[in-house]
């Protein structure tokens, strides 16, 4: 999966309408293998981008979980620690 796309569901604040684009987005660039599509192709990339952004709207409005939502700023701290790990020379 592409390191750029994160968990969206059970957070709280819930994930935000940017925040699903952006998802789709990165989704649809990693597999149509360009960043910056064609003018001939922009129209197929940008419709493809919503409708992913809208499946994964509906995805996680439905989702159901009995976990207790997580916290962005504390899962943010831990990505950031794990990283100092993984590249602390």
């Amino acid at each position: 999966m592409c390191r750029n796309i994160r968990q969206l569901h059970n957070f709280e604040p819930p994930a935000t309408t940017d925040e699903v684009t952006a998802a789709a987005l990165q989704y649809v660039r990693k597999v149509s293998g360009s960043t910056k599509p064609s003018q001939a192709n922009q129209p197929a990339f940008d419709a493809a981008v919503a409708q992913i952004a809208a499946s994964t709207r509906t995805l996680l409005d439905a989702l159901v979980t009995h976990a207790p939502p997580k916290d962005r700023e504390v899962e943010a701290e831990k990505a950031r620690a794990r990283a100092a790990v993984r590249y602390a020379r």
